[in-house]
């Protein structure tokens, strides 16, 4: 049975996350890379940091509207073919951000990706539910999560590359910078058409014995947890739990966002730094964030333990965002941002084994897209307050401070919330992988 188990994991690894893992590379690539475009791009069209933050964040909120009517659309229709309409569209809105003009097409763009976006990850997330089993579930999430900082350690230093190509063609570096790297995800819409398979019924590359399995073990597993929290679609909407754990989410993503559009700038306030050379000093922290991502996520399958898991790294992000924040020499203030990003980054894929724990089916791609779409209000708190805090005390140390309060909100909640151990309890298979 274990042989069974690790030879059906690793086809399913090697077969669905690395598109997964790309897919999300991009589309977080064409989220963040604002920031790198943040300072030429406000100078060029005269931005204020609260100008800026504001059309940031606004993202956010039509990805909130959109969360969970974009998720039930892919429970409808098979991720193969809402996944790709996702990319298709996202891919022409980032791109059509090159042409704004002042800060009322700026927001409009920025609303209307957000609503091309909403439904890609909490879709991903519950995907990955019809196909791997809770005693993976974090080590899984987190090698897809992973793409989170990668696309920032390498993207960083290309969006240095391409800002330096400012006057080609008679465009600003900010205006390829959106073009170019909107045009992977334009390209990823049409192979995630041909290529990603709709759910086990569907892997032809399975063995007979594989594919039972799989689905022996899933049906278990579902019927668990349903025996435990059996509720409906709207139930999940308003259970307590569920909100509670939008509310945690958004103590991670809030410091998530805040440092990703505002740290480029925050780097080049140093001085004497290119673009390139910022592009690389940003990379560092997130390098680190994407080891302990696979470490602690591992770590927490193989002990089957979360709430630990999730209170340390969320008391990580505590400290080194208050350190960052009361910290003026470059090198101990971006020591401590690295210490707030391996909290942030090893937080992310343990904290998502909370919901999938309790929640099945339709109840599932409702919940998990509620959950997210609460979290992701952080994206526009995140920067609108960060911007208007820079702004209006004419340093980060404010703005920093807020972020790290939003913290201190999800530690709380984990300790209220806690996590059902019992509903884990269902998978049939052993840890190991």
């Amino acid at each position: 049975m274990e042989d069974i188990a690790r030879r059906t994991v690793s086809k399913l690894s090697w077969r669905l996350l690395p598109l997964l893992m790309v897919s999300y590379f991009i589309a977080y690539l064409d989220r963040v890379n604002l920031g790198f475009a943040g300072a030429s791009m406000s100078k060029d069209l005269g931005f204020t940091s609260t100008v800026f933050g504001s059309a940031a964040g606004i993202f956010f909120v039509a990805y909130f509207l959109l969360e969970v009517p974009s998720n039930l659309a892919l429970e409808r229709f098979g991720a193969r073919r809402w996944i790709a309409r996702i990319m298709l569209s996202w891919g022409l809105l980032s791109a059509i951000q090159a042409g704004v003009g002042g800060a009322t097409s700026f927001n409009l763009v920025r609303f209307l990706l957000g609503a091309a976006e909403a439904g890609f990850f909490p879709g991903v997330i519950f995907y990955l539910t019809l196909w791997f089993p809770a005693a993976y579930r974090a080590r899984i999430v987190g090698w897809f999560m992973f793409a989170v900082p990668i696309s920032t350690v390498i993207g960083s230093p290309i969006s240095g590359y391409i800002l330096n190509m400012e006057g080609a063609m008679g465009l600003h570096g900010w205006q390829w910078l959106f073009i170019l790297e909107a045009l992977p995800a334009l390209v990823l819409a049409g192979v995630v058409l041909a290529y990603l398979p709709d759910g086990p019924a569907d892997a032809k590359w399975l063995t007979g014995e594989e594919r039972q399995w799989l689905t022996t073990t899933l049906a278990a597993e579902r019927r668990n947890r349903e025996a435990l929290h059996a509720i409906s679609w709207t139930q999940s909407l308003r259970n307590w739990r569920v909100i509670a754990m939008g509310f945690i989410y958004m103590g991670i993503t809030v410091p998530l966002y805040g440092l990703g559009f505002f740290l480029p700038q925050i780097i080049k306030g140093f001085g004497g730094l290119g673009n390139v050379e910022v592009g690389f000093v940003n990379a560092f922290p997130y390098l680190v964030g994407a080891i302990a991502m696979l470490f602690w996520s591992r770590a927490s399958d193989a002990r089957r333990e979360r709430k630990a898991f999730l209170l340390i790294p969320l008391a990580c992000i505590f400290v080194g965002l208050v350190a960052a924040a009361n910290i003026a020499a470059p090198v101990p203030k971006m020591a401590a941002v690295t210490l707030a990003a391996f909290g942030i980054f090893s937080a992310l894929p343990v904290f998502w084994t909370f919901p999938t724990a309790i929640l099945s089916g339709v109840a599932a791609a409702a919940g998990i897209a509620w959950i997210n779409a609460i979290g992701n209000l952080g994206g526009y708190i995140g920067p609108t307050i960060f911007g208007m805090l820079r702004d209006r005390m004419g340093n980060d140390v404010f703005a920093v401070m807020f972020l790290a309060l939003l913290s201190v909100l999800a530690f709380v909640l984990v300790l209220l919330v806690g996590h059902d151990a019992r509903a884990e309890q269902a998978q049939q298979v052993p840890v190991r992988a």
